[in-house]
């Protein structure tokens, strides 16, 4: 087998996740809807299936996501114009995927430590280095790779190539880490890049691919040699 020289990361719900808490507050006042964070984190499975449904691009993927999100916990369908204004400006002030879960920062860290060259290839409008920044993770990566900026999407081949040419790292030699199944890992396997799919407990029997549920599981398999 080659060596592993790199790993890549999706962005969104894999480094940095949506705040919950931020969006209840702001949607729920703008619609007039009492919106709790812990609701809206209870429906984001049912809402994720809405997204794999939906076609188009990433970023009509993810306002199809957050749509669901918000009928699902109780606002009236007349309101989403109303939505997906506050959304706009909410994002406009601070990228909705900022939080970070426990450990992450540790666990780049720990690749680096062990010689990895580590980069982010991300469907993402333009503004996913300010979100790994804001969430003080961007030193960690040696390329951030953004489909509004270099013109194509996930699951093109292309866009992983984009970011493995300046690592100087061929496909083999390369892991890439993401949450969606029919975008990252048909994607990267398409690049010639190994994958591995970042899903709760609940799906880790359902798809033909590597899983993992937290990235310290994933670095804890990955330097201990597991497979």
């Amino acid at each position: 087998m080659t060596a592993l020289r790199a790993v890549l990361f999706d962005a969104g719900n894999t480094l940095v996740f949506l705040d919950y808490a931020r969006l209840a507050e702001g949607v729920g006042a703008a619609v007039g809807v009492a919106l709790t964070g812990e609701a809206l984190a209870r429906h984001g499975p049912a809402a994720s299936r809405a997204m794999e449904l939906a076609s188009g691009t990433d970023r009509e993927r993810a306002a199809a996501y957050l749509e669901a999100l918000f009928l699902l916990s109780g606002v009236p369908p007349e309101s989403l114009s109303q939505v997906r204004e506050c959304l706009g400006r909410m994002h406009s002030e601070r990228h909705l995927w900022s939080l970070v879960a426990d450990r992450s920062a540790e666990s780049l860290s720990r690749l680096r430590q062990a010689g990895l060259k580590l980069g982010v290839v991300s469907n993402s409008d333009g503004r996913v280095e300010k979100a790994l920044e804001a969430a003080n993770l961007r030193h960690y990566f040696d390329v951030v790779v953004d489909s509004a900026l270099v013109g194509v999407e996930k699951p093109d081949p292309a866009i992983f190539h984009a970011a493995l040419a300046p690592l100087g790292i061929e496909p083999a030699e390369a892991l890439y880490v993401g949450d969606l199944y029919e975008v990252d890992i048909l994607g990267a396997r398409a690049a010639g890049l190994d994958a591995v799919l970042l899903v709760g407990p609940e799906h880790m029997t359902e798809l033909n691919c590597r899983v993992t549920s937290s990235l310290p599981e994933l670095v804890d398999d990955l330097l201990s040699g597991s497979p």
